[in-house]
């Protein structure tokens, strides 16, 4: 399957990458609007995302230095942003010696929409499933997933555990039936497919920062889905040839290579200069 870059994911990935300014200034919308015409998205599609992530609270309608209309991000935002900056740009394994987090759940039958939203929150977060209402995942996502079961007000219906697996199948087979791993391994082939040749080319022509800018903010775009998808198991229960380990390389290079320079492009937008 080809990949798909939304508008409303593009804008989220370009403030994850560009638009976390360090004084909270807001990203003029003139600027935004170019910056992502960069990436291949109009101007209708820019201005109906942003309408859409203001209304979640995620950006917030402010003034700029020279009085130009602008977005910046809630604490809501910046947090989240924060959160997925741990996934994004991990580069460590997990031990198999640091065990699991378990998720048990009950909810009413009355409140059973938010079943549903614990369910997909879970699975969002990287969970496997154990068995019915019984979620998984390696140790260190425990802080995240209660992070995020608090500020969805979803902790009363949960209760979390940390411990060890400790049979009676091997933790690898086990492993396999918690979590769908061919599909996994496929987003990431999907992934590399797609970015590796850019790798390649620009270890060979680095391209003007425009060039850069583009391929970074895509890489990243289709990148940061995968650590939510994949909760990055220890090495021992994934195959030898496991395509996560070179996706990850693949990414961690486009980034080093890639983000800097194309911060040279942003800067003229931010300051209301490239309009």
């Amino acid at each position: 399957m080809a990949e798909q870059h939304t508008p409303r994911s593009l804008i989220v990935s370009f403030y994850g990458a560009y638009g976390r300014t360090s004084d909270g200034s807001p990203v003029p919308v003139a600027g935004l609007v170019r910056l992502l015409a960069a990436v291949g998205v109009d101007a209708p599609s820019v201005r109906s995302s942003v309408s859409r992530l203001k209304r979640r609270g995620l950006l917030l309608p402010r003034r700029t230095a020279d009085g130009a209309a602008g977005y910046a991000l809630s604490e809501d935002a910046r947090r989240l942003l924060d959160d997925g900056d741990r996934r994004i740009y991990a580069r460590s394994e997990p031990k198999l010696s640091e065990g699991w987090v378990l998720a048990v759940f009950s909810v009413p039958e009355a409140e059973r929409h938010k079943r549903h939203l614990l369910r997909s929150r879970l699975g969002r977060l990287g969970f496997g499933t154990a068995a019915p209402g019984v979620w998984i995942a390696p140790a260190r996502l425990y802080e995240e997933t209660r992070n995020t079961l608090e500020r969805l007000e979803l902790s009363p219906y949960v209760d979390l555990f940390r411990g060890d697996h400790l049979g009676y199948a091997a933790t690898a087979e086990a492993a396999a039936r918690w979590w769908d791993l061919p599909a996994i391994a496929a987003l990431h082939e999907e992934f590399l497919r797609a970015h590796e040749p850019v790798l390649r080319a620009r270890r060979k022509d680095p391209g003007d920062p425009g060039d850069a800018y583009r391929d970074h903010l895509l890489a990243l775009d289709s990148w940061r889905r995968l650590p939510y998808a994949d909760p990055v198991l220890p090495a021992e229960l994934l195959p030898d040839d496991w395509p996560g380990r070179r996706s990850a390389e693949v990414f961690a290079a486009l980034h080093e290579l890639l983000r800097d320079r194309g911060a040279e492009f942003v800067r003229p937008f931010l300051s209301g200069d490239g309009e």
